[in-house]
């Protein structure tokens, strides 16, 4: 499977189990840790865990497995990490606290619009 289709899977199922403020940072020009992270929030930590494991899942139905999970144990935050791609899930006051996207602001905003569900 080719990145972008990985990432186009990822973006959609997030949108689908309802994950708010989905961002897509490209950051393969600052840092070795990855091509792109995907920011995503629930609205509990129930939905935090639901969209983590819903990605997990369906990748996995493509022979995708991340090569690492990592939480904390009330699920306030979830990463998912594919190698090229960083998925990370938030509760939504933990990403505010955490503030990624103005972490990485020289990032590469994509604009994800024709890959969502528009209703």
């Amino acid at each position: 499977m080719e990145q972008k289709e990985k990432l186009i899977k990822i973006i959609q199922t997030l949108d689908w189990r309802k994950g708010e403020e989905i961002k897509v940072i490209g950051v393969k020009d600052l840092t070795i840790l990855a091509d792109y992270f995907v920011i995503a929030n629930g609205n509990s930590s129930t939905h935090t865990k639901t969209l983590a494991d819903e990605v997990e899942y369906q990748l996995s139905l493509l022979g995708i497995e991340p090569t690492r999970r990592e939480s904390d144990s009330g699920n306030t935050w979830i990463i998912l990490d594919y190698s090229d791609i960083i998925v990370h899930i938030f509760y939504k006051e933990t990403r505010s606290f955490y503030q990624l996207e103005r972490l990485w602001a020289d990032g590469e905003q994509l604009d994800i619009s024709e890959y969502l569900i528009q209703e």
